[in-house]
C-alpha cells in the first residue's frame, strides 16, 4: 500500500477529502444551461409574442373571411329582392292570360246572340274570380244584417232599417282582401240608431 493519502474524486489533492471550490469561470449562470435557457424570461416573452402575433393573423384572416361572405350575402339578398319585385307579378299576371284569351274569343265571334255574349261573359267571370282565388284576392261581400266591420266596410250613409242599428243594411260595392290584407273596403249602407 501506498503512504499517500487516498483523495476522493472531485476533491482537491491539496485538500483531502473536500469539494473543488468553483471558480468564477466554472459558476453556473442561468444562460449556460438549456434548462436555465428555456427559464429565461425575454425568450419566453418572445415565443408568446410570436404565438399571439400568429393567432391574431388567423383573427384578422377569419374576420376578413367573415366581412366577405356577409357582403356576398347581402349581395346576393338584394338580387333575390330585386328579382321577387320585378318578377311578383308573375303568378298573378300568368292565372289572368286564359280570361285575356276568353275575352278576346267572344270578341272575335261576329255574330253571337244576346244568349252567347251573356254565357261567355258569366264563363269569363268565373275565370276571372277563380285566377283572383289563387292569388289570395277574395271578395268581402257582406251579408244583409252582418254587424258592420270598420276594418273591412266603408260605410256610406246610415238608413233607417227595420233591422239592429249598426248592422249592413245593403252592399253597394264589394270590397276586397289580399292576402288578409284590405285591398278595398266594402261600401255599405248602415242601419241607423233607433
Amino acid at each position: 500500500m501506498s503512504d499517500k493519502p487516498q483523495t476522493e474524486p472531485g476533491a482537491a489533492p491539496d485538500q483531502p477529502g473536500g469539494p473543488i471550490p468553483e471558480s468564477p469561470a466554472t459558476a453556473s449562470h442561468p444562460a449556460s444551461t438549456p434548462e436555465a435557457a428555456e427559464a429565461d424570461p425575454l425568450t419566453q416573452a418572445l415565443a408568446e409574442v410570436a404565438v399571439l402575433q400568429a393567432k391574431v393573423t388567423e383573427l384578422q384572416d377569419q374576420y376578413l373571411r367573415g366581412q366577405a361572405e356577409v357582403q356576398n350575402a347581402r349581395r346576393r339578398a338584394d338580387e333575390e329582392v330585386s328579382k321577387a319585385r320585378k318578377f311578383a307579378v308573375e303568378s298573378f299576371a300568368d292565372s289572368m292570360l286564359p280570361v285575356i284569351d276568353s275575352l278576346e274569343a267572344g270578341l272575335a265571334i261576329q255574330e253571337a246572340t244576346t244568349q252567347q255574349i251573356r254565357e261567355g261573359a258569366e264563363a269569363t267571370l268565373r275565370q276571372l274570380k277563380s285566377a283572383l282565388e289563387r292569388n289570395k284576392v277574395l271578395a268581402i261581400d257582406p251579408a244583409v244584417g252582418a254587424k258592420f266591420d270598420p276594418h273591412q266596410h266603408q260605410a256610406i250613409s246610415m238608413v233607417p232599417a227595420d233591422q239592429e242599428s249598426n248592422t249592413v243594411v245593403s252592399v253597394l260595392q264589394k270590397g276586397y282582401l289580399i292576402a288578409d290584407r284590405v285591398l278595398r273596403p266594402a261600401l255599405v249602407t248602415v242601419a241607423a240608431p233607433k
